[in-house]
């Protein structure tokens, strides 16, 4: 019988399955994540609210929202399984080795990746790290053909392969002093094909029946940066991301919403080695971070 005095000991695989339910404000979307059935997250989350003897959560048939409780639990669920991962890679370090070949989307190796991959570095030092950083599309045919180990890159929200970590919105982003003009074709910063951002943004000009024309192509994200800050056009991008000093664009004329895209680990198809699902679970601790 646990005393009144003793601390609760919450269990990761508990607190995995709330912070997935409460980044996503779905249960069928953190089972899909989790690689978990739907009831077995259900029940998950009603253990931990159990334990913690407190409503963490409330939900009807169209949405999940978080109690005050739950928004700090998620908080001290985030902190437990970084402090969890960190201490599985630090005590099973010596039992990796050889090489692990690491795909990253462009755009996703700005944000707080460098951290991650040091953390990775520090902890399995006899582990040759090989970082190749592409599109999409053009990682995912590494992996396929044996090129890669792993890849850490973005798909359309709910469709394609990999586990996925984290989803974020797209919005238009511009230069402060462009202005668009109605009846204007919409200038396009996008990535050389085959990008996922650029079909994307596309598909929602198309839909809207919008004219667009394409003013600058890249094959890397700080080419997209640059030509936007340049005022040249505008871009779609995760905002979270952008740098100081690009707004959001379509106030001076509204623009489609874009769409989201999910951030998502992908492992080969035959099994990967020991140090490819390291970091793929490293990666995953640290979603809610990138």
């Amino acid at each position: 019988m646990k005393t009144t005095d003793e601390p609760a000991l919450y269990d990761p695989v508990l607190l995995r399955s709330y912070a997935a339910v409460a980044q996503l404000r779905h249960f069928t979307l953190a089972a899909r994540r989790l690689g978990l059935n739907q009831s077995t997250v259900s029940q998950h989350v009603r253990r931990l609210e159990q334990q913690v003897g407190r409503r963490l959560l409330t939900r009807d048939t169209h949405q999940v929202e978080l109690t005050n409780d739950g928004e700090a639990m998620l908080g001290f669920a985030r902190s437990i399984l970084e402090l969890h991962q960190r201490a599985s890679a630090h005590f099973g370090a010596s039992e990796l080795r050889g090489s692990l070949r690491l795909g990253v989307g462009d755009d996703l190796v700005s944000s707080h990746l460098p951290g991650i991959l040091r953390e990775f570095a520090t902890s399995h030092r006899r582990v040759d790290l090989a970082l190749t950083v592409g599109l999409s599309a053009t990682l995912l045919d590494k992996l396929d053909a044996g090129e890669l180990d792993l890849v850490f890159a973005k798909r359309r929200s709910g469709h394609g392969r990999g586990q996925a970590v984290a989803r974020r919105r797209l919005r238009w982003i511009a230069a402060a002093d462009l202005a668009l003009q109605p009846g204007q074709a919409v200038p396009l910063i996008v990535y050389a094909p085959p990008s996922i951002t650029r079909d994307l943004a596309i598909d929602a000009l198309d839909k809207a029946a919008m004219p667009w024309r394409i003013v600058c192509t890249s094959g890397s994200y700080g080419g997209l940066i640059a030509a936007t800050q340049a005022g040249l056009g505008v871009s779609a991008q995760n905002d979270s991301m952008a740098p100081a000093g690009l707004l959001a664009a379509g106030s001076s004329l509204p623009l489609p919403e874009v769409g989201d895209v999910e951030f998502v680990v992908v492992e080969r198809a035959s099994g990967g080695s020991a140090a490819a699902r390291s970091m793929a679970a490293l990666i995953r601790a640290n979603g809610h971070r990138l």
